[in-house]
């Protein structure tokens, strides 16, 4: 999952509809996942403060190995990643400040920006605590 830029975060609406966004994250490994979205109130927040369970996904797709001789004897390489657990906000602005840090130095060059993020209470963090982890992967035709 570490080499992946955005999961699919699913949540549950009060009418019992699923939602799912895509988020940029961060996961340094273990049980905790962080992510993030805009404070306004949306969807995603309200679903969040009413049932913190999510599940979220990340995949990386690679090529199609060709079957023959119908092209429903082919096999797709890939690589996919399915986590269930609850969601926290992180209210706190050091724990705020970390997440943005990992961000920067996972999606961008840190130099290329002043120091500081003066607008963290535009953002929501938020922490989930992984309690189901489910991995697929198929090699295509060589497994």
């Amino acid at each position: 999952m570490q080499q992946q830029q955005v999961i699919h975060v699913a949540t549950t609406g009060s009418d019992g509809w699923p939602s799912v966004v895509p988020l940029v994250f961060f996961y340094p490994g273990g049980e905790t996942l962080y992510f993030h979205t805009g404070a306004q109130e949306g969807h995603f927040l309200s679903n969040i403060r009413r049932d913190p369970r999510v599940c979220i996904e990340a995949a990386e797709i690679g090529p199609l190995h060709p079957g023959k001789p119908y092209a429903c004897n082919s096999a797709l390489v890939y690589t996919s990643v399915v986590a269930f657990g609850r969601v926290r906000i992180v209210e706190d602005d050091e724990t705020k400040t970390w997440f943005f840090d990992r961000l920067l130095e996972t999606y961008s060059d840190p130099s290329l920006f002043e120091p500081g993020y003066p607008y963290l209470d535009r953002i929501v963090l938020y922490d989930m605590t992984i309690e189901i982890l489910t991995v697929k992967h198929s090699e295509g035709l060589r497994h």
